[in-house]
């Protein structure tokens, strides 16, 4: 084989190879569903909870850019694992030039996950509309997903069998409050906190707090090349990409991939559900 030749071949061969990683990326890996199975354990847990699951769905960003039927169809297989608490953890929508696709949005919430025991969500960035700043989109989604079951901690704690459910509004957001959030923790009860945004973790807001976090916010990077980190990341603190992270004062930070997508592209980052089997600390 000549020089021509091979440089040719060699040309064919990466061009073909990106042909297909970008089918691959656009068409395949976004519409796979990972379930990732993980042991939760809680100080001070009532021993009525050990064992219950609890599932965080988090980002499903119903808009125009990709096809919410997927989320639907994830939705429904998540319902067979009948669990006994679901968290949203924000983002239910992208605004597409300017506008929420509430009649998408409506379809899709008519197949949320509920929890046996409770359901209970928070808000993302993306659901304060243009900029984050547009407090009637944040709250008609609210309203929405209180109409159908799911409830909504703006800054709040919900306490539900023993277990204390702390929710903060989202960290870019009009609402965001941690002082008001974390008025009510108590270090000898069971906690968890909903925070969409774990650049939050960095903040000076914690205090005595050693429990759990539960974040979305950064889709795991949506694009993550093997051995290397994700291009981008929409956060501050770039380690906070996906999954586990020991944190300070023996909090525990885990940051879901996101089910959904801003954009219809992943590689090497499958679309999470995640689902937590709850044990004593």
């Amino acid at each position: 084989m000549n020089r021509r030749k091979f440089i040719q071949r060699t040309l064919f061969g990466v061009a073909g190879a990106g042909l297909v990683t970008g089918l691959y990326s656009w068409q395949i890996e976004p519409f796979w569903l990972e379930f990732v199975k993980m042991k939760m354990p809680i100080k001070h847990l009532p021993d009525g909870l050990v064992g219950k699951t609890l599932m965080q769905i988090s980002d499903i960003h119903v808009g125009k850019r990709f096809d919410h039927q997927f989320i639907i169809r994830s939705f429904n297989k998540a319902k067979a694992f009948n669990p006994d608490f679901v968290v949203y953890t924000g983002d239910y929508v992208s605004t597409h030039q300017g506008k929420v696709q509430y009649n998408e949005l409506d379809e899709v919430f008519g197949h949320l996950v509920k929890g046996k025991i409770a359901t209970l969500g928070i808000l993302g960035n993306h659901d304060y509309g243009i900029n984050w700043s547009e407090s009637h989109v944040a709250d008609q989604i609210a309203a929405k997903l209180n109409d159908q079951g799911v409830q909504v901690l703006r800054n709040e704690t919900a306490e539900v069998q023993g277990l204390h459910l702390i929710g903060f509004d989202d960290y870019w957001g009009l609402n965001f409050n941690p002082q008001k959030a974390m008025q009510n923790f108590d270090s000898s009860k069971a906690n968890i906190v909903l925070c969409h945004n774990p650049d939050v973790c960095d903040e000076d807001v914690w205090g005595a707090y050693n429990s759990w976090i539960l974040s979305g916010h950064t889709h795991g990077g949506q694009v993550k090349p093997p051995f290397l980190p994700p291009f981008i990341l929409p956060v501050k603190n770039r380690k906070y990409s996906a999954g586990q992270f020991s944190l300070s004062n023996g909090r525990t930070l885990y940051i879901n991939r996101a089910l959904g997508h801003l954009w219809q592209i992943r590689f090497n980052v499958i679309p999470e559900i995640t689902l937590f089997e709850l044990q004593k600390g």
